[in-house]
């Protein structure tokens, strides 16, 4: 971590707020402007795995410019129970032996989706023609309004650092 130093627990925390959530939107830009999708994740430590259509609008950004920015967060009606991660980083198609690691860690979070023999055909299908990303941020914010609004704590991250959630491909 670049220069800073973290409280573990502020680490754990964002870490296991990162581990109970599944939905990040993430949002991309390129020269028809900015944009934003919802994107299933598993995470790896601060890394978060996720699967696009190569032709998605934000996979297609993503080839083109990997810098990202992205939230996750709970649903809520109060804005003083608002909790969430917000984030800053890379995201880039992964191949070969990082692929099948991040295909490992998402079967592990999410086995009844990608169990060939319980999911249905239509998911079976729809895996057999995703990309597998990662997303590797560089700075995240820990939001949490029960502690105060706009209570934000920051963690800088270096890239590619393993508890900073680089996929490890074997």
């Amino acid at each position: 971590m670049r220069g800073t130093t973290h409280d573990a627990a502020l680490l754990e925390r964002a870490q296991e707020f990162l581990r109970t959530h599944h939905v990040a939107t993430l949002a991309t830009c390129a020269a028809q402007g900015p944009w934003a999708a919802a994107v299933f994740y598993a995470s790896a430590g601060f890394e978060l795995i996720f699967v696009s259509s190569p032709r998605s609008r934000h996979a297609r950004d993503l080839a083109g410019d990997a810098r990202v920015a992205a939230t996750v967060h709970d649903n809520c009606t109060d804005w003083r129970e608002i909790k969430g991660i917000q984030l800053e980083g890379t995201a880039r198609m992964l191949e070969g032996a990082q692929q099948e690691h991040a295909r490992q860690i998402y079967r592990a979070r999410f086995p009844a989706i990608t169990a060939i023999g319980r999911a249905n055909a239509a998911i079976v299908a729809a895996f057999a023609r995703v990309r597998w990303y990662s997303l590797v941020p560089s700075r995240l914010y820990l939001l949490d309004n029960e502690r105060g609004f706009g209570q934000r704590e920051c963690i800088e991250l270096e890239p590619h650092m393993p508890d900073g959630g680089h996929t490890q491909g074997g």
